[in-house]
C-alpha cells in the first residue's frame, strides 16, 4: 500500500495546479463567482470578519489579450491541432507585480496557502530584480527551476524545525502558488496549509498540522503482536471536524467507502506494523471515538503522532465487543518513551559537551545513596526507567512514583512549555499555595485583564498531578493545560516551537490576574521625583509600590515581583528624572565580546592626503553613526561630514546611514568612508536646506554601446575601478563643463598620471591664464603624442588644446619640470560625462542592482529653467572611458597606472588597546555578576528612543540607568541569549557561570543601601516599608530552564530541585532522571530560578493564608476525632522502633545562620509545646513543636494538599497505612475540596534533621515509609515482587 507523504494532508488537498496550457488557465480563471467553494466565498464574501481592501490586479490589462488567445486555442482544438503551448508570456515586472498583488491579500480562515522554501524563493527574487546578491548577480529567470521545498525536509522526510517566515520560508496564497507552477513547472514537495482562526479577528497559517498514525484492527489471536506492513500516516488540520478526521483515517487504509467502520484511539507508542491485534485494545488504553459531534481535532486534544485503529465489520459483526474493552494503563515497558535527546549521544549534548548522570536502579528496593549521585549508567532507549520511589500500594504490586518526578509528554514541539512548567512546579512556595487549596478562595473570574480563572484552575490541576503521592504514572501529557493556554494565548496554539521565556512571562502574568485579590482596580497616579536625598527617594519608592499594590495583589506579586529604579539625566540641563517600576523577572544582557571587526577604506577630501585602510573594532550593536564618531575622532574630522557606503562590483551598493547597525554587515563587505566638505546628510534628523550642494556618486565605465531603439531599459555598462563622490555647488551645477572640472579634480586621486588631467603653460606670464592650484600636480616640460599608428612624438613646452581623445596626446610622467609651468585648465575629452537618474541614496535598483536610466544633457537642459541647476536628487555621473584613455590613465589588465590599491595602513592606538582588553576578557570568562553589572550600566539613549525633557521642553538623548531597588523572594533571571537586529538573528552560546548557592545581591539593591543609611541616621525605616536590613539578600538556585540548539528551533530541557527530597532532577519532556546541581551550570542555561534565604517563611501575605489553611485543616481533623470517642487511636512508634524515613530532611541551617530555601523556620529539639488551651498554634509554632511533630499532626504547606488524616474506624479495624489504594481522577471530579483532601502526606516522608534519621541508602523494605504506623507487618501476598 502506498503511504501518503508525512507532509501531505488529505484534508488540505491542493486545488488542481495550473498547467502550461493557456486554455487550461482560462478555464480556471472563468470559474463562476457563485461557485460552491467555501474557501472562495470566505475570501470574497461580505461576511468576512477582516475588511479586504480593494486592489487592482496589475496585469488585468493582459486579460483581454489572453481571452483572444483562448478563443484561438479553442478553434485550433476543434480542428484537431495541438495547443500545448506555453502560457501567454509576461515580462519579469508583470510577474513580480502579479505575485505581489496576490500576496497582499489577507489570510482568511479556511483558505489554503502554500509554504515555499526561501532557498527557492530568494533566487527567484534575485533573478527578477527584487533583491540583489553579490554571489548570484548573474542569475537569470531562465535559470529558475520549479518550486522546490526539498530543503525543508530531513533525510527521513520530516519537516525541519525552522519554519520562520522571511528567514526559512515564505507564505503564498493558492493563486500565487498556481502562477509560479504555471511559469516554472510542477513543484517538488508542495506544502499546502490551511489558514485557521486563532483569536478574535486573528488568523494564522497552520504550519505544523498534526500527523497521525493509522492502524487496522485484526483478529490475530490472544497472544499476537502487532504485524503487517508499515502503518500509514494522515495529516489533518486542528480545526477540522471529527468527521473529516474519520474520513481521512479510513481513506488511508482502504479505497472502499461503503464498509461500516469505527475508530479507536489508543495510547501513543511505536508500532512495527499496521495490523493491530484485537486482544491488545484494552492494554493499550483503547477509547472508542465518536463521530457525531461538532468538536474539532483541537477540541478533542488530539496531538501529533497520536495512533488510531480503524475497525471494519467482518461478516456484519464487529471484531470486538466494545463493552468488554476496559481501558487499562499501557505496559510500562513499551510506553515509557525514551528522551527526545538522550544525555550521551545526541547532537545537542555533544554540542554542549556535557553529560548528565543517569539514575542507576538499586537492588532490594533501596533508593540510591546521595553519595553516589554522580554515578551514571547509560540510558538504553529500549528500557528507560525513570526514578521510582519504590513505595508499596496495599494489595497491589504497582510502583509508586516519587512526587515531583512526573514527566510531561511532548505533544509536538511543546518542550518549551514542559521545561517552563517543571521550573514553576518546583517553586516550593507557589506549589504550597496551589496544593493547599488557597488559590480556590482567591480566584478572580471577573477580572477583565484575566482569563476567568481558567489558567489558574488548569495550572492547579497540573500541580496536583505532578505532586500526587499515589501516582503510578511516569509521565503525563498536559493536554488540558495546553488547551486553556492556547485559548487565551493564541500565539501558543498549534505545534510550533516557541520561546520558553515568553511562556513563563505570560503564565506568571496570567496567574497574577486570575488570582488578583483586587476586585476593582482604582485609578492611581504615578508620583514624580521632585529632588531630595535618601529619605525622599525611599518615600518615592514606597509611594510607587503602594500605588502598584492598590491595583495588583496576588501570590505572584508576593513571590516573584520586585522593583527597579530608572534614572534619566538630561545632557543639556542635567534634569534628573527617577521612576520606580515593578518587574516579574530580570532580563540580563550578556556582556559577551560580540565585537564587529572590519577594515574601513577611508578617503580624505584633500587629494594630497593618501587614502587609508583603517581597522576598527566596535560593538556589533553599534550603528554607523557610532562608527563615524570613532573615525572622526581618529582622523580629526567632524563625524557629520563623513559618508559611509558599501562598494561592490565597482559601484555603490548600499547607503550605510546612521541607522544601519554595523553587525548587519558581512565580513567581506567593502565599506568606504568619504570625507566631504559639507554635511553628509546620513542622519534622519537632518533637515534639507535650499543651498545644500549636490552630493553625486561617480562611476567609471567603459564606453557604453548604443541602446537599441526597441529597448525600454538602460544600456548595460562595464564598470571598473573605485567609484567616488563629488560635491557640486549649485553655482557649478548650471554648467556641464564646471561639473566636468569637479570630477577631474576628484579623479586625480586614483591615477599616477594625475598631472595629465590638466593642461599646462610654461610661459611665466600668459595673458588670461587661470591658475588652478593642484596640490599633487607638478609642472611638465614635455608631453607625448601617440599617433594612430603607434608612433610617439615628444612635444616640448606647449599648451595642449583640442580633443585629447581624438589627438591621442598624453603627458609623460616626468619629474623634471620647468619652474614656471602652471595649470591653465582641465584636460578636455578624458572621458564622456554621462547623466544617469534613479540613484536614490547613491544606489540604483535597490542595492545597486542596476545602472539607473540615462538621460541626455540636452533633454535635462530643456526641462530646466534658464540659470537653474541642471542636477536633481538621485542623479549620478557615469564617466565613459574609451580603451586608449583607460589604458593610459589606469593601465591595461593589471591597472598598473591606477592607485585603487594604494591604501596606506592606519592603526590607531585605541584599536590596539581594545584588542588587548578583548583578549583579557576572553580569558576571564563571564559570570552572572558581569551580567548584573551590564544591566545596571549607564547608557545613552539612541536617536530613535529620545526622552522628552520637561525642563528643556524638547526631546533629548538622555543617559539612562537601571538599578535594583527591591528584590522578590523568588528571583527569575532571563539570560538574553537571543538577539534580533534587522537581518541578523543570532543566539549567544557563551558559557555564563552562575552560583548554585550563595548569590549575594545585597550590594546591588538600593533599598538595602538607602535603608541602612537612613537607619544609621535615626530615621524610622519601617514607615518606609524597609525591613530586615541586617539580613543579607542571598539566593540559592532551585531550577534552570535550558535551550539547546540554534535560533528558531532547538530543544528545551529543565533541571529542578525537589524540595521534598532535596534531590536534583533532569526533565527532558517525559523522561526524568536524577541529576546533580552542577550539571545545570552549562552554556545552555536560559532561565534561572533562585529562592531567597530567610529566617522567616517566604511569601508574605500568601504564607499567612497558607498557615491559616493549615490551622483550619487541623481544626477539622480534631473535630472529626472528637466525634469518635470510643475509637482506639494508633499507638505512636517508640524512638527505637520508629520507622525511618527514606529521604533527607528539608531543614538544614546554613553556615551563615540562615535557613536554606527548603526551610521555612528554625526547629530545635528543646522547643516546648505551647499550652494546648491557648488556641491553635501558628504554622511557625507547629513546625517547631516536637509533640505535634511526633504525633504526626505537623501540617506543612505541602502536607495540607496531600494529608489524609488516618483515624481508625468505629469497627476497630487497623488504621490504613496510606491513601494510595485509589488514585483520584482529577479530570472527572471538579470538586476542589476533594483535591484538597485526596492526597497522602508528602512532607511526612521527611523527618527532622535533629532526629538523625538514616539516609535513603540504608532504607529497608521492612522499614518502608508505607508500612503500617502500628508496626503491623504486611503479608507476603501484599509485598512487591522483585
Amino acid at each position: 500500500m502506498s503511504l501518503p507523504s508525512p507532509a501531505a494532508s488529505p484534508s488540505l488537498k491542493p486545488t488542481e495546479l495550473i498547467s502550461a496550457s493557456r486554455k487550461r488557465q482560462r478555464s480556471q480563471s472563468m470559474q463562476s463567482d457563485s461557485s460552491s467553494s467555501i474557501k472562495r466565498s470566505a475570501s470574497e464574501g461580505p461576511s468576512s470578519a477582516t475588511p479586504i481592501p480593494i486592489m487592482t490586479d496589475p496585469i488585468s490589462s493582459v486579460d483581454s489579450a489572453r481571452e483572444q488567445e483562448i478563443e484561438i486555442d479553442a478553434y485550433m482544438a476543434e480542428q484537431g491541432e495541438d495547443i500545448s503551448t506555453q502560457p501567454a508570456s509576461l515580462t519579469i515586472e508583470q510577474k513580480v507585480a502579479r505575485i505581489k498583488y496576490l500576496r497582499d491579500k489577507p489570510m482568511v480562515a479556511g483558505d489554503t496557502w502554500y509554504i515555499v522554501s526561501r532557498q527557492w524563493f530568494r533566487p527567484w527574487e534575485i533573478a527578477c530584480g527584487i533583491l540583489s546578491d553579490k554571489s548570484l548577480e548573474s542569475l537569470q529567470e531562465k535559470d529558475i527551476g520549479p518550486p522546490d521545498n526539498s530543503s525543508l525536509f530531513d533525510s527521513q522526510g520530516n519537516l525541519t524545525s525552522n519554519l520562520v517566515e522571511q528567514i526559512d520560508v515564505e507564505f503564498l496564497p493558492e493563486e500565487a502558488w498556481s502562477e509560479l507552477v504555471a511559469w516554472y513547472g510542477q513543484p517538488i514537495r508542495p506544502l499546502p496549509r490551511s489558514v485557521i482562526a486563532k483569536a478574535f479577528l486573528q488568523t494564522a497559517l497552520e504550519l505544523r498540522p498534526p500527523r497521525l498514525k493509522v492502524l487496522v484492527l485484526k483478529d490475530l489471536g490472544p497472544d499476537a503482536d502487532i504485524a503487517g506492513p508499515a502503518h500509514a500516516y494522515v495529516t489533518v488540520s486542528i480545526k477540522d471536524p471529527m468527521k473529516t478526521l474519520f474520513k481521512a483515517l479510513v481513506s488511508a487504509v482502504t479505497a472502499l467507502s461503503n464498509v461500516p467502520y469505527r475508530i479507536w484511539k489508543i495510547e501513543p507508542g511505536e508500532f512495527s506494523g499496521s495490523h493491530f491485534p484485537a486482544s491488545k485494545l484494552a492494554s493499550w488504553g483503547a477509547e472508542l471515538m465518536s463521530e457525531g459531534t461538532d468538536n474539532t481535532v483541537e477540541d478533542n486534544m488530539i496531538e501529533p503522532e497520536d495512533p488510531f485503529v480503524v475497525e471494519f465489520q467482518e461478516n456484519g459483526a464487529w471484531i470486538v465487543d466494545a463493552s468488554q474493552v476496559v481501558r487499562a494503563p499501557p505496559p510500562s515497558a513499551v510506553h515509557v518513551p525514551p528522551p527526545h535527546y538522550s544525555n550521551d549521544n545526541d547532537f545537542f549534548s555533544r554540542l554542549s559537551n556535557q553529560r548528565t548522570s543517569a539514575f542507576q536502579n538499586s537492588q532490594h528496593f533501596r533508593t540510591p545513596s546521595p553519595s553516589r549521585r554522580g554515578s551514571s549508567s547509560k540510558a538504553k532507549e529500549s528500557s528507560v526507567t525513570p526514578f521510582k520511589s519504590f513505595g508499596f500500594s496495599k494489595g497491589s504490586s504497582k510502583i509508586i512514583q516519587e512526587p515531583g518526578t512526573l514527566g510531561l509528554g511532548n505533544m509536538g514541539n511543546t518542550c518549551f512549555m514542559n521545561s517552563a512548567l517543571q521550573c514553576l512546579a518546583h517553586t516550593k512556595e507557589l506549589t504550597d499555595y496551589f496544593l493547599s487549596g488557597v488559590y480556590q478562595e482567591e480566584l478572580n473570574p471577573d477580572n477583565p485583564l484575566g482569563m476567568h480563572g481558567a489558567i489558574a484552575e488548569a495550572f492547579g490541576l497540573l500541580l496536583h498531578r505532578i505532586w500526587a503521592r499515589d501516582s503510578t504514572n511516569t509521565s503525563y501529557s498536559p493536554r488540558e493545560f495546553k488547551s486553556q493556554l492556547q485559548r487565551f494565548a493564541p500565539q501558543f496554539s498549534g505545534y510550533q516551537q516557541h520561546d520558553s521565556q515568553e511562556l513563563v512571562a505570560f503564565l506568571l502574568d496570567g496567574l497574577h490576574e486570575d488570582l488578583n485579590r483586587v476586585l476593582k482596580k482604582p485609578y492611581v497616579e504615578k508620583p514624580d521625583w521632585e529632588g531630595g536625598g535618601d529619605l525622599e527617594l525611599a518615600k518615592l519608592a514606597q509611594t510607587s509600590w503602594d500605588g502598584y499594590m492598590k491595583r495588583n495583589d496576588s501570590v505572584i506579586v508576593d513571590l516573584f515581583q520586585g522593583q527597579y529604579q530608572s534614572t534619566l539625566v538630561c545632557p543639556e540641563c542635567e534634569k534628573v528624572s527617577i521612576t520606580f517600576d515593578p518587574f516579574m523577572y530580570l532580563t540580563l544582557p550578556l556582556p559577551v565580546n560580540k565585537k564587529w571587526w572590519h577594515v574601513i577604506h577611508y578617503v580624505p577630501w584633500d587629494p594630497s592626503i593618501p587614502h587609508k585602510k583603517v581597522p576598527v573594532e566596535i560593538s556589533r550593536d553599534s550603528s554607523f553613526k557610532d562608527l563615524k564618531n570613532l573615525l572622526g575622532r581618529w582622523m580629526g574630522v567632524r563625524p557629520k561630514k563623513l559618508l559611509t557606503i558599501e562598494v561592490f562590483n565597482h559601484r555603490f551598493y548600499k547607503n550605510l546611514d546612521d541607522s544601519i547597525l554595523c553587525g548587519d554587515m558581512a565580513d567581506n563587505d567593502q565599506i568606504f568612508c568619504f570625507e566631504l566638505p559639507c554635511n553628509s546628510r546620513q542622519s534622519r534628523s537632518y533637515k534639507p536646506k535650499d543651498n545644500d550642494p549636490f552630493i553625486i556618486p561617480v562611476i567609471l565605465t567603459d564606453v557604453v554601446p548604443p541602446r537599441p531603439a526597441y529597448s525600454h531599459y538602460s544600456r548595460l555598462t562595464n564598470n571598473f575601478g573605485c567609484p567616488f563622490i563629488v560635491v557640486i555647488d549649485r553655482d557649478q551645477a548650471v554648467s556641464v563643463n564646471d561639473m566636468y572640472d569637479v570630477v577631474i579634480e576628484r579623479l586625480q586621486r586614483w591615477t599616477v598620471r594625475d598631472r595629465d588631467l590638466y593642461t599646462w603653460q610654461t610661459d611665466p606670464s600668459p595673458s588670461g591664464a587661470v591658475t588652478i592650484p593642484i596640490s599633487t600636480v607638478s609642472p611638465i616640460d614635455s608631453v607625448a603624442e601617440i599617433k594612430e599608428n603607434g608612433d610617439v612624438n615628444e612635444v616640448d613646452g606647449m599648451i595642449i588644446e583640442g580633443d585629447i581623445a581624438d589627438e591621442k596626446i598624453f603627458g609623460e610622467d616626468d619629474s623634471g619640470t620647468e619652474p614656471g609651468a602652471y595649470v591653465v585648465g582641465t584636460k578636455q575629452g578624458v572621458f564622456t560625462l554621462r547623466l544617469y537618474t534613479g540613484y536614490k541614496d547613491y544606489v540604483a535598483g535597490g542595492n545597486g542592482s542596476s545602472n539607473g536610466r540615462s538621460e541626455q544633457w540636452e533633454t535635462r537642459t530643456e526641462d530646466i529653467e534658464s540659470g537653474a541647476p541642471l542636477l536633481k536628487e538621485g542623479d549620478a555621473f557615469l564617466c565613459e572611458f574609451d580603451e586608449n584613455m583607460k589604458a593610459y590613465y589606469f593601465g591595461t589588465s593589471q591597472f598598473e597606472n591606477s592607485l585603487w590599491d594604494a591604501w596606506v595602513p592606519f592603526v590607531h592606538l585605541e584599536y590596539l588597546e581594545a584588542k588587548e582588553v578583548a583578549a583579557a576578557q576572553k580569558s576571564k570568562g563571564i559570570t552572572l555578576d558581569d551580567c548584573l553589572a551590564e544591566f545596571t550600566k549607564e547608557e545613552q539613549l539612541g536617536e530613535d528612543d529620545l526622552w522628552y525633557c520637561p525642563r528643556c521642553k524638547k526631546h533629548q538623548q538622555a543617559t539612562k540607568k537601571f538599578d535594583l531597588w527591591k528584590v522578590p523572594d523568588v528571583l527569575a533571571v532571563h539570560l538574553k541569549r537571543f538577539s534580533n537586529s534587522r537581518t541578523l538573528r543570532d543566539k549567544i552560546d557563551t558559557f555564563v557561570d552562575f552560583p548554585i548557592e550563595g548569590l549575594d545581591l545585597t550590594g546591588l539593591v538600593g533599598e538595602r543601601q538607602v535603608g541602612t543609611r537612613l537607619a544609621q541616621s535615626g530615621a524610622d525605616i519601617n514607615e518606609l516599608g524597609i525591613r530586615d536590613v541586617e539580613e543579607p539578600l542571598i539566593y540559592d538556585l532551585y531550577a534552570v530552564d535550558e535551550h539547546l540548539g540554534g535560533l528558531g528551533g532547538g530543544h528545551y530541557r529543565a533541571y529542578a530541585l525537589n524540595h521534598v527530597t532535596e534531590q536534583w532532577y533532569h526533565f527532558d519532556d517525559s523522561y526524568v532522571m536524577r541529576s546533580d546541581a552542577s550539571h545545570a551550570v552549562n552554556s545552555n542555561a536560559y532561565l534561572l530560578f533562585y529562592r531567597r534565604r530567610s529566617n522567616a517563611p517566604l511569601g508574605g501575605k500568601t504564607n499567612e493564608k497558607i498557615e491559616e489553611a493549615g490551622r483550619k485543616a487541623a481544626a477539622e481533623a480534631e473535630e472529626e476525632n472528637a466525634v469518635e470517642p470510643d475509637a482506639q487511636l494508633p499507638t505512636p512508634p517508640s524512638e527505637s522502633d520508629a520507622t525511618p524515613f527514606p529521604f533527607p530532611s528539608t531543614q538544614q541551617p546554613s553556615n551563615a545562620g540562615y535557613l536554606t530555601p527548603q526551610s521555612n523556620t528554625r526547629s530545635t529539639p528543646t522547643s516546648s509545646p505551647p499550652p494546648l488551651d491557648d488556641g491553635d498554634p501558628t504554622m511557625l509554632e507547629a513546625q517547631s513543636d516536637d509533640l505535634i511533630a511526633e504525633d504526626g499532626l505537623t501540617l506543612g504547606p505541602l502536607e495540607l494538599a496531600s494529608h489524609q488524616f488516618d483515624f481508625p474506624n468505629p469497627s476497630g479495624g487497623a488504621s490504613p497505612t496510606s491513601s494510595v489504594e485509589v488514585e483520584p481522577d482529577y479530570d472527572d471530579d471538579p470538586s476542589r475540596t476533594s483535591l484538597f483532601r485526596a492526597h497522602a502526606n508528602i512532607d511526612s516522608w521527611v523527618g527532622s534533621s535533629q532526629n538523625g534519621l538514616p539516609s535513603p541508602a540504608v532504607s529497608d523494605p521492612d522499614t518502608n515509609p508505607f508500612s503500617d504506623m502500628n508496626s503491623q507487618k504486611k503479608s507476603a501476598d501484599d509485598s512487591m515482587d522483585v
